[in-house]
């Protein structure tokens, strides 16, 4: 006899149907193929490019600071919307880094446990019936799927190869720019790796004074950026303040996915509104997990070694592709490289989607990506592999070549 309370799930997450869906979602599909690989090559190693977080520990300095402050009694119990010491740091490091001059750490910043838990909880300060986020696709969606839990609408504009992988903002029409509250913009971008321009940054600055839409930038990857690029914060454009607030994450930065730690900065009512709704969700991170952020955030030459790294595996990994035949070009930031798919093997199969190319790579060689189908067909690699020395990542990228030299791609 079927539970009750299988007819109480709220339509939002399925309604009577909740656990019952067959539908598999693109990380879950992944996870999967990953497992029928090994099963299917168990002396085989599997090339993991499909994992979208460091593949190394934090620095000792931040490890052995958490270590520290976590003995002490003053940083027992509830942190609530953060300490004041993180916010100061937080605002000299949005100084320091990007060049964002003037941000309050009392009124224009607070922390958040992590990004996407700042991303979840905005659209509870904004979205009513019938409001639309604009989202960019392909993309991260989490505040695209509370947006509708909350009875929203999405509108998603699509990143384009031709365009640099930056959103038409002309393209939008006008009934939804007037119903728009929230707009999302990632850069640089995951899973396309593109960079923006200040230029793109004062145009969306226009763009939402004229369109009354509250932009949240998420800088997930923003410090990540190398070849000359220099990290480009959307606070750092004249009027941003004004329009919406920017999201940092010491996740990537500096290789602490698993702290979950990030914070919110720039305009003081979002920044007030976004802590209203999260004093009501969480209680704060641990207060020696902020004091361990803060010998982060004063120390940037950790995360220029970082690049350094990824930068060095950029170049390893396009250099392979393109011998392949790939059409691939080294990013400007984040650990991504987004690919053009081919239209298949010469005298073999066809690739309809970049799904059944990633089914492929992972089947037949061994090899994890993660497929995007959204605005073209592409497949994204992720330089965060294992790999101890620069010798082992020169090794990865050999062996990658060999299982895919005794093929011929057509694009």
């Amino acid at each position: 006899m079927e539970s009750f309370i299988q007819n109480m799930f709220a339509e939002r997450i399925g309604g009577s149907k909740f656990g019952k869906e067959t539908v598999l979602y693109k990380f879950e599909k992944i996870k999967r193929a990953k497992a029928k690989a090994k099963e299917l090559h168990p002396d085989m190693e599997l090339i993991d490019m499909g994992v979208g977080e460091p593949d190394e520990k934090a620095d000792m300095g931040i490890i052995g600071t958490l270590a520290y402050e976590a003995g002490k009694d003053e940083n027992r119990g509830y942190a609530d919307n953060g300490i004041y010491e993180f916010k100061v740091a937080a605002a000299k490091y949005l100084e320091r880094v990007y060049g964002v001059k003037g941000i309050n750490p009392e009124t224009e910043v607070n922390h958040a446990i992590g990004s996407k838990s700042a991303l979840a909880l905005l659209p509870y300060a904004f979205i009513n019936l019938g409001d639309v986020t604009i989202m960019t696709v392909p993309g991260y969606p989490v505040l695209g799927t509370i947006t509708k839990w909350l009875g929203g609408e999405v509108y998603n504009v699509p990143l384009l190869k031709e365009n640099n992988f930056l959103p038409d903002l002309s393209s939008i029409p006008a009934d939804i720019r007037k119903r728009a509250k929230l707009m999302y913009l990632n850069y640089p971008n995951n899973p396309c790796g593109a960079v923006a321009t200040k230029e793109f940054f004062e145009e969306v600055v226009k763009f939402a004074m004229e369109n009354n839409i509250i932009v949240v930038h998420d800088a997930a990857y923003a410090a990540l950026v190398f070849d000359g690029y220099k990290p480009l914060s959307f606070l750092s454009v004249e009027g941003a303040k004004e329009v919406g607030v920017e999201i940092h994450s010491l996740s990537k930065a500096y290789n602490m996915t698993g702290w979950r730690l990030a914070f919110v900065a720039g305009n003081e009512l979002v920044v007030k509104a976004f802590a209203a709704v999260k004093d009501n969700n969480d209680s704060g991170q641990f207060k020696a997990i902020q004091k361990a952020g803060i010998y982060a955030l004063e120390h940037p030459e950790i995360t220029e070694k970082i690049n350094e790294k990824y930068s060095r595996r950029h170049d390893l990994l396009v250099k392979t592709l393109r011998d392949l035949g790939f059409d691939a070009q080294k990013p400007k930031g984040s650990f991504y490289l987004y690919v053009e798919i081919p239209k298949g093997i010469k005298n073999g199969r066809r690739f309809e989607t970049a799904e059944e190319f990633s089914e492929y790579l992972i089947t037949e060689k061994c090899i994890s990506t993660v497929p995007w189908d959204d605005a073209g067909h592409f497949v994204r690699f992720s330089v965060t592999f294992e790999a101890k020395t620069p010798e082992d990542e020169i090794r990865v990228m050999e062996e990658l070549k060999r299982r895919l030299s005794d093929v011929e791609f057509e694009f």
